[in-house]
């Protein structure tokens, strides 16, 4: 596939006047569009990179194929072909929830892709594993929420966007999501999860050599604070924040805190200029 069908195939869009990559990589069910209160902040230092994972958005389904995306590495590879098409090095990668995973997970693959990466609300297995981890579900919790998305897809849709989100003060949120569920293709969808959140990513994180910057929601049902504290542990000389920020999609509920969080994040990264050096 040759760098042009990449960019067709991801949806990607380019903008900024940097030359510096920031790419968001948005989580399940969800598509680049979740990215619009965020993304335009860093255009003015930053070329920013917004894309579909395959089977979402506005993607090219023709280009779905479950044996690539039975597991989360199918996806990655999608960040990796992207960064190739572009020419990307030493990209800032933001992702959220699935797509922080996902993100990581390319990072470890080809690490020179990335200089640092921003992790939003990220968990390595949404599965507990008591005594010793919480992922903040049993399995036989996951397994009926997917058996739900195979009988009844809108009622599954309608019943998870509210506890995802949070916020219940603000139902125009979940609806969004609720929508953005359900413009997704089905089948997709439902692998998608199943890869998601049955999925066992913690023996992954030691392998993580890029600086990191952990996002952590208050009360956030999807990723506990044991799960982002856990992601925190395993990758060394990562950072780790506690948001003000409710839910799990701070980047729609709370999209200043997300960016000033960023920006800091960042700016603390930044080699001192040469003139200041010898000032």
């Amino acid at each position: 596939m040759d760098s042009q069908q990449i960019l067709i195939r991801n949806n990607v869009k380019v903008t900024g006047y940097g030359t510096k990559a920031l790419i968001f990589a948005h989580g399940f069910g969800c598509d680049q569009n979740m990215w619009r209160f965020v993304a335009p902040a860093f255009e003015e230092k930053y070329k920013v990179v917004l894309f579909d994972f395959v089977g979402s958005g506005k993607s090219d389904i023709q280009a779905y194929d479950p044996n690539r995306y039975h597991d989360l590495n199918g996806y990655a590879q999608d960040i990796l072909d992207i960064c190739s098409a572009l020419e990307l090095k030493d990209a800032i990668l933001v992702g959220h929830s699935v797509g922080a995973t996902i993100g990581l997970l390319a990072s470890i693959q080809r690490p020179e892709y990335f200089e640092r990466l921003v992790l939003i609300g990220p968990s390595a297995c949404y599965m507990n594993d008591l005594p010793d981890y919480i992922g903040g579900f049993e399995r036989e919790d996951l397994v009926a929420l997917l058996d739900m998305m195979d009988q009844n897809y809108q009622g599954w849709a309608s019943y998870l966007a509210p506890v995802i989100m949070g916020n219940a003060d603000r139902p125009e949120l979940s609806e969004e999501l609720e929508l953005s569920f359900c413009a997704t293709d089905p089948k997709a969808a439902r692998l998608f999860a199943e890869a998601t959140f049955l999925s066992d990513y913690r023996q992954e994180l030691g392998k993580a050599t890029v600086p990191s910057l952990i996002l952590q929601c208050s009360d956030d049902v999807i990723a506990p604070m044991e799960a982002g504290a856990f992601v925190h542990q395993q990758i060394k000389g990562s950072e780790f924040r506690l948001m003000d920020a409710t839910g799990h999609c701070p980047h729609l509920s709370h999209p200043e805190e997300t960016i000033q969080l960023i920006n800091e994040y960042l700016a603390s990264t930044e080699p001192v200029p040469e003139s200041e050096l010898h000032a």
